[in-house]
């Protein structure tokens, strides 16, 4: 695997750790817990952090990848 292949699949599992996040930050709103939607508010923050750093990760591993390709 490449290292472009190895952060979008870093980014891919993030992204199924964000949405399950999402999942309970809405089942939160329904049980009107405000601070542990705030809790987990931090933790989509986080996390979207983390994705957005290894879709840049792949970015330049992508654009290294193609500048040593002969």
């Amino acid at each position: 695997m490449t290292g472009a292949e190895d952060a979008l699949a870093r980014a891919e599992e993030l992204l199924a750790r964000l949405e399950a996040t999402r999942a309970e930050l809405e089942r939160l709103s329904e049980a009107d817990d405000a601070d542990r939607a705030l809790d987990i508010l931090g933790e989509l923050a986080g996390l979207s952090k983390q994705i957005e750093d290894e879709l840049q990760r792949a970015k330049r591993a992508s654009e290294s990848d193609g500048d040593a390709e002969p």
